[in-house]
């Protein structure tokens, strides 16, 4: 079964909403990391709309299972995570007027940039992974960039309307992750998934870790952060 990585970029979210001190996305992590999770996963944006640079300093000295810092393919932020020495980096694509991620590095079309960043980290023992969309062209082109690993993006798959087109990009995914594999690259994947659409990814072979974090902070306001933690993690376990 794959691991799991909670983004807990929502909580930065609602306390910079009122620009205050709280919730405490430090605070956050260590509930998540008692209630399961492997691993945590923040984005420092560029407008740093949520995750602040303190907390990525922060979240280095507290978090005991891993780190992994997403981040645009910039060198500012190449800097920043040479400086705080991440588990792992995620590169991914930026625009300020997202609301979140809306698809795959474009990693064959700035592949000289993306494979700087790539070597840059990497000679500094921080390893990378590429957020990609399940596409050969865009696969063959982050093996080239001596990553060692892709995040397979998994919003077409969440957002497929009816059963059968669910079908038909769950098999895109699983081509994808057995053509990373065949590359040499080892496979994570995420966007959008929730406790009801998790479970056939969870069961695709060779992929190392899901990273999670709408679904789970957006029930956590519900029931508690450990319990949403932990009901992801039994969705994960039933797959």
């Amino acid at each position: 079964m794959p691991t799991l990585g909670v983004n807990i970029d929502h909580i930065a979210t609602i306390r910079q909403a009122r620009r205050t001190v709280e919730p405490d996305p430090v605070a956050a992590a260590v509930l998540v990391e008692l209630a399961g999770a492997d691993g945590i996963t923040v984005h420092l944006r560029e407008d740093r709309r949520h995750i602040q640079d303190r907390d990525v300093e922060m979240l280095r000295r507290t978090v005991r299972g891993h780190l992994n810092l997403e981040m645009a393919a910039t060198q500012v932020m190449v800097d920043f995570a040479l400086d705080v020495r991440p588990d792992y980096v995620t590169l991914v694509p930026e625009r300020r007027e997202e609301v979140t991620t809306e698809g795959g590095l474009d990693v064959g079309g700035q592949i000289a940039s993306v494979g700087l960043a790539v070597e840059q980290l990497q000679s500094a023992g921080i390893a990378v992974s590429l957020f990609v969309d399940p596409d050969t062209a865009q696969l063959q082109a982050s093996a080239r960039t001596g990553a060692k690993f892709v995040e397979l993006h998994t919003g077409r798959y969440a957002e497929a309307g009816g059963e059968q087109a669910q079908r038909s990009e769950l098999a895109q995914l699983a081509a994808a992750c057995d053509e990373a594999q065949a590359l040499g690259l080892r496979v994570n994947a995420g966007h959008g998934l929730t406790y009801w659409n998790v479970a056939p990814v969870a069961r695709l072979s060779g992929i190392e870790e899901l990273n999670i974090g709408h679904s789970i902070i957006a029930r956590a306001v519900l029931v508690g952060l450990e319990r949403a933690v932990r009901e992801m993690k039994q969705a994960m376990i039933a797959g």
